[in-house]
């Protein structure tokens, strides 16, 4: 026996150890629970008595030599990988790579940045709404085809019908309740509407509603409003045009148009060739729906607008898909970022 144990000895003065891979194998094969020491203390039971103090002492030092041996060659493969992974200071700084800003995001902070700056305040309000607030108050006649199943997404709430309101001037109407003229509010947030989903068309999206209601307000303050929106959105060049139409809460009413950004209104396939693409909607606040709200409209007269967030965004960053905006495709959204 004392044989084996001088020949292990001797293996350990040979042994080269290049690897962890080959680390562990010389641990398997030598201190494993199956290993040659372990083999070594099983003969060891059936060695004479006179000869155990001897053998038993060599054996101890041997065990002892195998430890050690193992112990420094895994310190060795341990300070190796710590010097691998220290991080050099001498090199060039990486750059990280960080979020951008939802195209909706900007262009809803740019807007009420821009009607911050001539007084207007933000209001907001809930997103279901009662009939009153949503329809009624509003001039929304009973018959009107908004109010109908295939307009508007209704919710039952115990015996009374809500509705996820079609417009933030449901806000509007809740403003003109609580608050006294002098009015100049807007009021952003999400909208559903009952539409087929579609490159030019979503079940929910977004819009920014103003409100002015004061002594002597006319038409032309209106349209010397919504000219310098045009201007700080689209540039100093951009040109409006109104054309009339029909809004059951505002008389007089009108379609807003801005000169197409995309051909420098010259005529393009985005603008039909006309040189003109339609923004929003505005008029004058109807007296009936001042009178609703509880304002005197014989003293106050006032006008309101309403805008898409998503079509500005359209035309501002030419994005031809308005599914794009809810997808969450980061090769989209990476191409945004807010300036500054």
């Amino acid at each position: 026996m004392i044989h084996k144990i001088q020949a292990l000895h001797s293996v350990l003065e040979e042994i080269n150890i290049n690897s962890k891979i080959e680390l562990e194998a010389f641990r398997i094969e030598y201190l494993g629970s199956k290993g040659q020491l372990k083999d070594l203390y099983t003969d060891f039971k059936s060695v004479p008595g006179n000869e155990k103090r001897e053998i038993g002492q060599s054996l101890n030092t041997l065990k002892v030599a195998l430890e050690n041996f193992y112990s420094e060659q895994k310190d060795k493969f341990s300070e190796t990988e710590t010097t691998n992974n220290q991080e050099d200071w001498s090199k060039s700084g990486e750059n990280i790579s960080t979020g951008s800003h939802h195209p909706l995001s900007i262009v809803r902070d740019e807007i009420i940045a821009i009607f911050n700056r001539i007084g207007f305040a933000v209001s907001e309000g809930p997103e279901i709404e009662d009939d009153w607030h949503n329809f009624s108050a509003l001039n929304f006649p009973a018959e009107h085809p908004a109010r109908d199943m295939q307009d508007t997404f209704f919710i039952q709430k115990g015996v009374e019908e809500m509705a996820l309101r079609t417009h933030t001037s449901s806000v509007q109407v809740r403003v003109m309740e609580s608050q006294e003229a002098p009015i100049r509010t807007i009021s952003p947030g999400r909208v559903y509407r009952n539409e087929a989903i579609s490159a030019r068309a979503h079940c929910f999206f977004h819009q920014i509603e103003g409100l002015y209601i004061d002594k002597g307000v006319s038409f032309a303050d209106l349209k010397q409003t919504l000219l310098y929106f045009a201007k700080a959105v689209f540039g100093e060049q951009a040109r409006i045009r109104l054309r009339p139409s029909y809004f059951p809460f505002t008389e007089p009413s009108a379609e807003v148009d801005v000169s197409c950004t995309i051909c420098d209104a010259k005529g393009c396939n985005v603008c039909k060739y006309s040189g003109w693409l339609e923004i929003l909607g505005c008029g004058m606040v109807d007296p009936s729906v001042l009178e609703a709200s509880g304002i005197d409209s014989k003293i106050y007269s006032g006008f309101a607008f309403g805008m898409g967030v998503e079509r500005i965004t359209q035309l501002k960053y030419k994005v031809n898909d308005l599914r794009l905006y809810s997808e969450n495709d980061l090769r989209f959204l990476k191409q945004f970022n807010r300036k500054g």
